[in-house]
């Protein structure tokens, strides 16, 4: 029996640029039937683009059963960017199911969210989707996109010549009392650090937060999380791995996959 991952053909109806470094591709078309949402918000799927067969992965900022909306950072180079920066309309894509990981405790008291471009639409989907107070901190490289997102939003630019600085974010935030959630995801050199900090001077437990590597710096192209944490996590508690030991591990395959 296979398991490859479903694959959907997809028709780029719309192209609509958000901001400077922000573009929305809406796909559509029969080629869609039988796509489904986990329902889960920071859910993703690989896209591929014409001409090519590498695949780079997205949040799904939407899907009404008609049109799956994908909002995907622009830069100067890159497989889906340039792309994306071109009239884009009337081509076909595929992209795979979906999968989702955004997982908060059930009795989590409040969440804290901080991400830079890269994960805006999965920070703005969890935001519509809980009851839980939330604050949120998003590190754009340009305008504000104030529209793009309701509640209690904190925007930021990183300092000059730095790619991204959420570490510092993170660092200034002043913790809620109580039981709750913390949600981040950006530049993997940043979340590392992250992680590092959450466990060894917050002294969280690791089902308390959860913190992904949507991108590499140093000119490399963006994409969000390429390597299912899921099957690491399983083999490393079947092994009888530590939390730490895990995370090193899926440290590991994420960087030697980008």
């Amino acid at each position: 029996m296979s398991t490859r991952a479903a694959q959907f053909d997809a028709v780029v109806l719309r192209r609509e640029q958000l901001s400077s470094h922000f573009v929305r591709i809406v796909l559509g078309g029969p080629g869609l039937t039988g796509f489904a949402s986990t329902g889960i918000p920071d859910e993703w799927v690989a896209l591929t683009i014409p001409g090519q067969f590498q695949t780079r992965y997205y949040t799904v900022r939407s899907w009404d059963g008609l049109e799956l909306k994908l909002d995907i950072v622009v830069h100067e180079h890159g497989l889906v960017t340039e792309w994306a920066s071109t009239d884009c309309v009337g081509e076909t894509v595929t992209v795979s199911a979906a999968k989702g990981s955004f997982a908060m405790p059930a009795d989590a008291e409040w969440l804290l969210l901080v991400g830079d471009l890269t994960a805006l639409p999965a920070l703005a989907r969890i935001m519509e989707s809980v009851s839980v107070p939330v604050t949120a901190w998003v590190e754009t490289p340009d305008e504000p996109i104030r529209d793009y997102v309701s509640g209690d939003v904190t925007w930021t630019t990183a300092p000059e010549g730095v790619e991204s600085a959420t570490a510092q974010i993170v660092s200034a935030i002043g913790w809620p009392a109580g039981s709750g959630y913390f949600w981040m995801a950006g530049e993997s050199a940043q979340m590392r650090a992250i992680r590092k900090h959450l466990m060894r001077e917050r002294k969280l437990s690791t089902a308390a937060y959860d913190v992904m590597g949507y991108w590499r710096g140093g000119g490399q192209e963006r994409q969000p999380r390429a390597v299912d944490p899921a099957p690491i996590w399983r083999a490393g508690k079947a092994a009888g791995k530590s939390s730490d030991q895990i995370w090193a591990d899926y440290d590991a395959a994420r960087d030697a996959h980008e």
